[in-house]
């Protein structure tokens, strides 16, 4: 019970952000530490994206990352307004491949990931489809007990997701509008 609720308070506290834009050589750092991304790939990990060669924190402008993510899939196929949410008023966009991505107040909060695609990946072995005892394997894996959204998941305390039907079926990281 006590892995729970610490798991559960580290997704609390990695919703939060300090609101600050990170500076050239934080973002260098971020793509440093992720594999190569080419201009028609996004890379996502628990620290925000990456979208061919520009990466984004969580806290990066808004017009910033969208504009990264249309030179990379062309424009968001739908926005969305989510005036409800437990942390206030937030917005997304969708791409193309499943990719939705989370705005507060015009800054980057949150990516959720929901279907297959060769142009996005997740840091590590993490993907859309990925077989349920493979990542049970993966370190920092934990079960997110009780939670009434499904088969929900951890890997480490800042990256969760979805198994449906024995597989990955959405990958999340940041803040997310998930009524619980």
């Amino acid at each position: 019970m006590r892995t729970i609720l610490l798991t559960l308070a580290a997704f609390a506290l990695a919703a939060c952000d300090s609101g600050t834009v990170p500076s050239p050589a934080e973002q260098a750092e971020l793509r440093a530490s992720n594999p190569v991304v080419e201009s028609n790939e996004v890379a996502l990990n628990a620290d925000g994206l990456i979208a061919g060669p520009e990466a984004f924190y969580f806290a990066a402008g808004q017009n910033e990352v969208e504009g990264a993510l249309a030179r990379t899939f062309g424009q968001a196929g739908d926005s969305s307004d989510m005036p409800d949410c437990g942390v206030g008023p937030m917005v997304s966009s969708r791409f193309p491949g499943g990719l939705i991505v989370n705005y507060k107040d015009g800054s980057l909060v949150g990516w959720l990931w929901e279907e297959e695609s060769t142009n996005i990946g997740v840091t590590g072995d993490l993907r859309i489809g990925a077989a349920r005892d493979s990542i049970e394997a993966e370190p920092g894996f934990a079960m997110i007990e009780g939670s009434t959204l499904g088969e929900e998941f951890a890997i480490g305390d800042r990256i969760g997701g979805f198994f449906e039907d024995g597989a990955v079926s959405a990958l999340y990281a940041g803040t997310q509008c998930f009524f619980r």
